[in-house]
């Protein structure tokens, strides 16, 4: 599965703001030697976050997991 910065943009967090920081996201995607930009323009397989073990990367996988499946349940 392919998460996206849409899915970036609307995670729910711990306070009244959905969506992650876009700072300290390019951040950790600098620290993880992952490529931020090709992130924002073709996303990136949620296996490659969860691979990471960070909590806040693997609460991205589950809300981009969840909205896709909210999706396509929807469509049929």
């Amino acid at each position: 599965m392919i998460v996206t910065i849409q899915h970036l943009h609307t995670v729910p967090t711990w306070t009244t703001r959905t969506g992650y920081c876009a700072k300290q996201s390019r951040a950790f995607f600098a620290e993880h030697g992952l490529d931020w930009l090709k992130f924002v323009q073709e996303g990136i397989d949620a296996e490659v976050l969860l691979a990471t073990d960070n909590a806040l990367a693997i609460h991205l996988v589950a809300h981009a997991r969840a909205v896709e499946e909210a999706r396509n349940g929807s469509q049929t």
